[in-house]
């Protein structure tokens, strides 16, 4: 956690996870990481961008990834979303297509999803570093009691709130959180990973983002403008 300022609107949400040994560990473990001359992405100061851009007042939909992009230049604190300029990684391009599919949206040249965290989408990765090249890495080092905090912080409020979980990972990740199954007034829509190795598998013709509108708008919410 070394470098990172918690947003504040989080704060209350995250400081009991942030207070644990498991924490302590994990910013500890960071620090010999980058001290013994690995590079880490995101690059410091950007590991909590998702947080950043979509204080918890705001959250009106939660799309969790399951850790950053591992290559240079990609990964810049958001769920499936990479730096303006950079490639557009092929889960990101089959989410485009259910985009256009969905809502005739024409597929963006930038990968870049920061409008949308503006708007109030949460982008969570349960991990929320990874080593270049390695992913995967950074899995079960202690992010994950840290974002299943965030998770829960949304789930566990009376405002109805869109959860998009896309793949097992999600889904099982969604599981460790009880409010998100006992607190009846969010919508929570399931699916197969946009990923080109599961995409055809139930991704496509998903529908998650009319679904969404539809939800939000029915509840007072507003939808959200997904094109970028």
């Amino acid at each position: 956690m070394a470098a990172e300022t918690i947003p504040e609107s989080w704060r209350p949400a995250l400081e009991p996870a942030l207070a644990t040994p498991e924490a302590r560990r994990l910013g500890g473990w960071l620090k010999a990481e980058e001290a013994a001359g690995k590079q880490v992405y995101p690059p410091r100061g950007t590991r909590l961008a998702a947080l950043a851009l979509t204080p918890l007042e705001e959250v009106r939909c939660v799309i969790l990834g399951q850790d950053p992009y591992h290559g240079a230049g990609q990964a810049h604190g958001l769920a499936f979303s990479v730096q303006d300029g950079v490639k557009v990684p092929p889960s990101l391009v089959n989410i485009y297509k259910e985009l256009e599919s969905d809502l005739g949206l024409p597929r963006a040249a930038t990968g870049d999803l920061s409008k949308w965290a503006r708007q109030g989408v949460l982008l969570l990765n349960n991990t929320l570093t990874v080593e270049a090249g390695q992913a995967g890495s950074h899995a079960g080092r202690g992010w994950d009691a840290i974002t299943d905090a965030c998770v829960a912080a949304v789930a566990e409020r009376d405002v109805p709130t869109v959860f998009i979980l896309w793949g097992s990972h999600a889904r099982k990740k969604a599981g460790r959180v009880p409010a998100l199954v006992r607190n009846s007034v969010h919508l929570v829509l399931t699916s197969a990973h946009p990923s080109p190795l599961s995409a055809h598998n139930g991704f496509f013709g998903s529908r998650p983002f009319s679904q969404a509108n539809a939800f939000l708008e029915a509840n007072g919410r507003g939808a959200i403008d997904w094109s970028l």
